[in-house]
């Protein structure tokens, strides 16, 4: 044997190609089996099935052992199945035929089983049907509480039934897809082709494929099983179900179609309605249209649009005519309540007293307050007196506060001591023991008594000379002051401000007073209490004093006072030092309000900035339409009116450094006023002069009044250019001096008659063009040019000045009593015998107010 015959070739299994033998016999001289052919078998895809992912060729079921691979002698070959050209055996064929018989039956039992599920579900929605008809009938002739409660449980019955049929309906699904898992793994061996001897291919179902996830709206039988996680959308088994609202609005879609659901009923509101309201937003309270509306309108004659508005009785007229029920609100109600409710007995506890200290001018009052304070407030007031309303709180010797309240005395500061009276608990009358009982005196008393507030007479300057303190308390008696030493319940104490005596005593009556009195308040609650001064600070902005009545006030409340409101920014006491919060009676100026409040208006915390805003325009809306209130047409407005035009008016521009100033001197200037003169007030404020105050001057030819405060240079400077006056005060009698003198200029004088003579007609003869009448002087004197009246009898006929008077030929300048003399009148000629003729001289005399 050759070399080429002995060299061994080696087997593979690479690639392609078939692997095979030398067909010529044997292996070589290391011996071998016959020739084994191996054959790569494809596999064949059903139609909708997707080829698998080409891999490695797997090895043969038959491995050939040779010599090469283990070393030792190989052994013969077992011989291999031989297949026919179609690829599989009989055995493989057997094998699939009855996997596919096998697949066939499942097939048609499930067919079967649809179709038997089918026929049992129509049976049952034909019942269900039947049932809901049958209902519907019966739910006619029941009342509406009990068709109520039957929809109720057969609304929940339907949800029930829906639940279960989507639990079965998910575990048929899932029935399915394990099936088709295992018809997949059954076929996975391969797929049988068509055999020449079966006559008639059995029928294949497509291999069932995973579920995909749908988009959009998901599948009414699937409800929520759970929180939809990652894990879950990414491995296909979850699907998004339809959410539990969904299914509400299929079964009520459903009910509507099935016409069981009946129409829905109109429903009767509560609307609220203030005094002015839009046709559109009254359409919207009661839910109708606001066509509807509109036309409802029409038929009442009302033409209307949408954006106009209605007052409260048509509004009225029209909530009734739809049915509804009408709720009547007003602008005003933003006020109601804004004090909040009354406090609880066991909420109060007791609080400092608030003394207002009243007297006459110059009585002591101040000068009294300085020795309890140890200050001195007179000696910053103007002329010595005090101008403004002071608050003030000492703590005595045992440890209680007093708030005091010091009130001018002048005759201007009458409304500045009826607010003192108004918000103190007790007042201390003041009344200096070398002057007795004044004017200021007997006001205060009478303030005292119209607030009933308990008064403690102070019989003050018992160290000068002359002081009678016995005669104080007599005088007493006659304006119904009853002290103690006379028989009567009122204290008295006597002091000296200036020796410091007597003070203690003071104190001691006021605490005893306020015992008896029993004052309380609730500390813990919203702040309120009273403005009892106001004014504008150039670098602190509005500043108000006012006295704490219940409550706490803290920084940062919303305060609304008048037609003032803010957020306090700043506590400041009558020391000048800041403060966190104010308690009950405590006095305080508090920063942040946006305009200078009025003396004497009530101010009180409320929740926000919204409702204090709501409260100030509202006030606001108020004061524009009481100013804008034009009266009715009548004769007596029209008489009225021509009497203003009649009347001079004084115009005057008035700048003050405190609200509760200016109050005072408007109030004096206008008891100025008569039928002939009167002082306008052309604006009046708190505040330095600004070029603004100039141009109002300018524009009303007013001077400008200055009390307490100056004018910028600018302001200066402009007034000073356009010749506008101003004046500058610091007292206030001087100021109302002053104007009342430019008024009493502006009176007419009084005009005095006095009858020098009269004169008998005797006789009437031509004198030229006129006639002239021979009189006899009957008493007095007549003088020529003077004014005469002709008297026919005892009326009088006319009444001028005397033209001409003659004795005999001569011109005279006047004609004694008893002597005859001729005259006549400038333009008049009716003269007849018997007439009298009365001569008069008139004289203007100068008024004052």
């Amino acid at each position: 044997m050759s070399d080429d015959k002995n060299k061994k070739t080696p087997l593979t299994t690479s690639g392609r190609k078939t692997l095979q033998m030398k067909p010529s016999g044997t292996l070589g001289a290391g011996g071998g089996a016959a020739g084994v052919v191996v054959q790569r078998k494809k596999k064949l895809i059903m139609p909708g099935q997707k080829p698998e992912a080409e891999a490695k060729p797997a090895a043969p079921k038959s491995i050939i052992k040779t010599p090469f691979d283990s070393g030792k002698k190989a052994e013969p070959a077992q011989p291999v199945e031989e297949k026919p050209a179609g690829g599989l055996s009989d055995s493989e064929r057997e094998k699939r035929a009855k996997v596919l018989e096998k697949a066939q039956k499942d097939s048609e039992e499930k067919a079967k089983r649809a179709a038997e599920e089918a026929k049992r579900r129509a049976v049952e929605e034909a019942a269900q049907a039947e049932r809901l008809a049958k209902e519907a009938e019966e739910n006619k002739n029941k009342p509406k509480e009990a068709v109520k409660s039957e929809a109720e449980a057969k609304a929940e019955e339907e949800k029930r039934l829906a639940d279960l049929e989507m639990k079965r309906k998910a575990e048929e699904e899932a029935a399915k897809i394990a099936e088709a898992e295992a018809a997949a793994a059954k076929l996975a061996a391969g797929t049988p082709a068509k055999a020449k001897e079966q006559p008639k291919k059995p029928e294949v179902k497509e291999a069932p494929r995973r579920p995909e996830i749908k988009k959009g709206r998901m599948d009414d039988t699937r409800r929520r099983s759970g929180r939809l996680t990652v894990t879950q959308a990414l491995s296909g088994n979850m699907e998004r179900q339809r959410s539990l609202a969904s299914l509400k609005r299929k079964r009520a879609k459903e009910k509507r179609q099935s016409g069981l659901v009946e129409p829905a009923k109109k429903v009767y509101r509560e609307v609220v309605v203030p005094d002015h309201i839009t046709v559109a937003e009254l359409a919207n309270r009661m839910t109708e249209k606001t066509n509807d509306v509109i036309r409802a309108l029409m038929k009442m004659g009302v033409m209307s649009g949408a954006s106009d508005e209605v007052d409260h009785d048509v509004a009225e007229l029209i909530v009734e005519e739809f049915g509804h029920k009408l709720k009547r609100i007003s602008a005003s109600d933003v006020e109601v309540d804004l004090s909040g409710p009354e406090d609880a007995e066991e909420d109060l506890l007791p609080r400092a007293p608030v003394v207002t200290v009243m007297g006459h001018v110059d009585h002591g009052k101040t000068s009294i307050l300085d020795a309890m304070r140890k200050s001195s407030v007179t000696a910053g007031e103007a002329g010595g007196i005090t101008q403004h309303i002071g608050a003030y709180q000492i703590k005595v010797a045992s440890g209680d506060k007093i708030t005091f309240l010091d009130t001018p005395g002048h005759a201007a500061f009458t409304a500045m001591r009826a607010r003192g009276a108004q918000v103190t608990d007790i007042v201390i009358l003041v009344v200096a023991a070398d002057d007795g009982i004044m004017p200021q005196t007997i006001e205060a008393i009478s303030h005292a008594k119209s607030a009933e507030v308990p008064i403690v007479v102070a019989i003050n300057k018992m160290d000068a000379p002359g002081a009678n303190s016995m005669k104080v308390r007599q005088d007493l008696l006659q304006h119904e002051v009853f002290v103690e030493s006379m028989g009567g319940e009122v204290l008295d104490i006597e002091v000296s401000a200036k020796e410091g005596t007597g003070l203690d005593k003071l104190e001691e009556a006021i605490l005893l007073q306020a015992e008896l009195n029993d004052l309380k308040a609730n500390p813990n609650r919203t702040a309120d209490g009273v403005v009892v001064e106001a004014k504008l600070d150039k670098g602190r902005g509005a500043v108000s004093t006012v006295i704490v009545q219940r409550g706490t006030l803290k920084v940062g409340d919303v305060v609304v006072a008048g037609t003032a409101w803010g957020k306090i920014r700043a506590l400041v006491d009558d020391r000048g030092s800041q403060v966190k919060e104010a308690a009950p009676s405590m006095p305080v100026e508090i920063l942040g309000l946006d305009s200078a409040p009025n003396a004497g208006d009530d101010f009180v915390v409320v929740d926000d900035e919204a409702k204090a805003r709501s409260v100030v325009n509202f006030r606001l809306n108020r004061e524009k339409d009481e100013q804008n209130k034009t009266p009715a047409a009548s004769l007596e407005n029209m008489f009225d009116k021509l009497k203003e035009a009649e009347i001079s008016t004084v115009p005057i521009l008035l700048k003050a450094d405190v609200q509760g100033s200016v109050g005072a001197i408007v109030t004096s200037l206008e008891q100025l006023n008569t039928d002939e003169v009167r002082c306008k007030i052309v604006h009046s404020g708190v505040g330095g002069i600004s070029e603004t105050d100039i141009g109002l001057a300018i524009a009303t030819g007013a001077p400008v009044i200055g009390f307490n405060v100056r004018a910028s240079r600018n302001a200066a400077d402009l007034a000073h250019k356009e010749g506008v006056e101003i004046r500058y005060y610091s007292i206030i009698y001087d100021l109302i001096d002053d104007i009342k003198a430019v008024m009493s200029g502006m009176l007419a004088p009084d005009i005095k008659e006095t009858i020098i003579g009269t004169a008998e007609v005797l006789d009437i003869f031509n004198a030229g063009k006129g006639k002239a009448a021979g009189c006899l002087v009957t008493s007095g004197v007549v003088r020529q040019g003077a004014k005469a009246r002709l008297l026919r009898d005892d009326t009088v006929v006319y009444e001028g000045d005397l033209g001409s008077l003659r004795r005999f030929k001569d011109a005279v300048k006047e004609v004694e009593s008893g002597v005859e003399c001729g005259m006549n009148f400038a333009s008049y000629n009716d003269m007849k015998i018997g007439d009298v003729i009365e001569c008069f001289e008139v004289e203007e005399i100068e008024r004052n107010l």
